[in-house]
Formats: structure tokens, C-alpha cells, sequence
């Protein structure tokens, strides 16, 4: 069988915005001081629960970035963190004494009672 005749499936996207997510990070690349890369996205130990979502600006992309562009909006995954986001739903949510983002992750088998913190297992292939 030559490379030719192999059939790949679809990469799946790591992570997926909703319109109000890309939104609200279009806003605040929009007023960012200096050019920014992209957000970038992953997960570090920590917490009650064992994890935490981590975010912040990119000014450039990593090597090994997973780069995802959803809703004109460039992502970047922690290499470190792929396995963990695969299939995340990132959204924000807005109510009268709060404002944020959200991870909507199917890998995530628990949290702390703040929100701050998550349990969550590698995807499985």
C-alpha cells in the first residue's frame, strides 16, 4: 500500500468558540496596547480539583502551537494541553455580578465548587 492509497480521517478541531467567546476576544485583541499573535489556551496543574484552564496573549506562535482559527479568531493551544481540550466548547457568559469565559470541556470529569478548578482525563482516541 503506497502513501497514495491511505485514507485520512478529518484532524478534529481541539477547540471550538461560540459566537459570544469570539466575540468578546475580538473586542479585547481590538484594544490590546501592543499586536498580539493570538489567545492562547492550555491547562496547568493545580487546584483543588487537580487542573486549571489557563489563558493569556500570544505575541507570537510557538513551535509546537496547536493553531485553531474559529470565528476570526486565532487560537493557540498548548502543545501540552491537546489531549486534555480535545472537543472543548470555549464560551462567555455575562450576568449582573459576573463576567467570564467558560470551558464546556467533555474530558472534564470534575470540578471544585468555586469553578476554579477541574479534574480532567486525557481524550481517548
Amino acid at each position: 500500500m503506497t502513501l497514495a492509497n491511505v485514507q485520512t480521517r478529518p484532524r478534529p478541531q481541539v477547540v471550538r468558540l461560540t459566537d459570544a467567546a469570539a466575540q468578546r476576544v475580538r473586542e479585547i485583541m481590538d484594544a490590546a496596547e501592543k499586536p498580539v499573535a493570538g489567545l492562547r489556551v492550555g491547562v496547568k496543574n493545580g487546584g483543588c480539583a487537580g487542573m486549571s484552564y489557563t489563558m493569556e496573549w500570544a505575541e507570537d506562535v510557538g513551535p509546537y502551537d496547536e493553531i485553531i482559527e474559529d470565528k476570526g479568531v486565532k487560537v493557540l493551544i498548548d502543545p501540552k494541553a491537546v489531549m486534555f481540550l480535545l472537543g472543548t466548547e470555549m464560551d462567555f457568559k455575562a450576568d449582573k455580578l459576573s463576567s467570564g469565559f467558560t470551558f464546556n470541556n467533555p474530558n472534564q470529569t470534575a470540578a471544585c465548587g468555586c469553578g476554579e478548578s477541574v479534574t480532567i482525563e486525557p481524550a481517548k482516541a
